[in-house]
């Protein structure tokens, strides 16, 4: 998930091909601020797309990625983790 300040506006994709919306130098570029779920997404995107996150902070919330798309215990359990960030 990549974050644009506070305008509530974001993307989310896993670093795989299949991802819905996948990791692009122009989304990384975009962002200000990246959550990952897991440390091994953080670690995949920082050794795919190094050249591309120019400082960007990477945030792991250290949340399993063994959740159903938009289970309700995952979107509590990101508004938990990801609010204090924004």
């Amino acid at each position: 998930m990549a974050s644009r300040g506070r305008t509530g506006r974001s993307h989310a994709g896993r670093g795989s091909t299949d991802a819905d919306v996948p990791v692009s130098p122009e989304l990384l570029q975009w962002a200000d601020l990246i959550f990952v779920m897991e440390r091994a997404h953080r670690t995949r995107l920082s050794s795919r797309h190094r050249k591309w996150l120019n400082g960007t902070r990477v945030i792991c919330l250290d949340i399993p990625d063994d959740y159903d798309f938009m289970a309700p215990a995952l979107v509590e359990l990101l508004k938990k983790k990801v609010t204090p960030h924004l």
